[in-house]
């Protein structure tokens, strides 16, 4: 289980509480420089890790587990677990929200919002970044109510800058190379990867994926209210998967 931008393992505790009485062993990782104090001064080495650096981290962790596992990755971690695919290191995926590869354009004016104080902060691309309060409570957590936004906001902790806005070379994913089943899940409120870009991302793998589209759901669906519903599609999705479908 990887977690997205400025998360942490603390991410999945719901989905665990689906999962684990269904009989799978969850490990939900930590990125590299995110086990800090979310008030705390972030280690100065994140904000020029790249992508790629969080793939190899995430690669020697899987290659330590006793099989090839299955990988879910939530928004940026979507995008670490097909690039983790690309190079075998899975037997099935579930996309949630995911971040896309290189070559889909992903730009629109929600993600532009998302992203407004970081990117107008001269030398972002090499510092640690985290959104304000209120572009979380718009881009990510804005189906929760206010005090469930403040208590989701003060765990994140910093991120990369570098890797934030790393969708070029870092980002390619080689599409021809993931051959495993692929869920890909995407909310038609979604404002930070909107459902029109997960679209994109689920046609990209068109010979083993499968989309699903949930009409009440936005980006945060590891948390937000009636997560449960896309947490128990997954499962039921991993206990038969039938790439090839796209269900809005």
């Amino acid at each position: 289980m990887i977690h997205g931008m400025w998360g942490g393992p603390w991410c999945w505790e719901n989905y665990r509480r689906v999962f684990e009485p269904a009989g799978y062993r969850c490990v939900a990782t930590t990125l590299p420089h995110h086990d800090m104090d979310p008030r705390g001064i972030p280690d100065p080495r994140l904000g020029t890790t790249s992508l790629l650096d969080y793939a190899e981290a995430l690669e020697r962790e899987i290659r330590q587990l006793r099989e090839k596992p299955i990988v879910m990755g939530h928004s940026m971690g979507g995008l670490l677990a097909q690039m983790l695919a690309a190079r075998g290191l899975a037997k099935a995926l579930v996309l949630l929200a995911p971040a896309s590869p290189a070559g889909i354009a992903a730009v629109t004016p929600s993600v532009i919002r998302s992203f407004w104080s970081i990117q107008t902060r001269w030398g972002w691309w090499r510092k640690p970044t985290r959104q304000t309060f209120a572009e979380a409570a718009y881009s990510l957590l804005h189906l929760l109510p206010e005090a469930e936004q403040k208590q989701a906001y003060d765990r994140f902790v910093f991120d990369s800058g570098r890797a934030t806005f790393e969708r070029r070379g870092a980002a390619r994913v080689d599409a021809a190379k993931v051959t495993c089943p692929v869920l890909v899940v995407g909310g038609t409120q979604d404002r930070m990867t909107p459902a029109s870009v997960v679209r994109k991302v689920a046609r990209r793998y068109k010979a083993v994926s499968t989309y699903k589209e949930f009409e009440d759901h936005a980006h945060w669906v590891v948390g937000e209210p009636r997560w449960e519903e896309v947490a128990e599609h997954a499962l039921a999705w991993l206990k038969s998967p039938k790439p090839g479908s796209f269900e809005a």
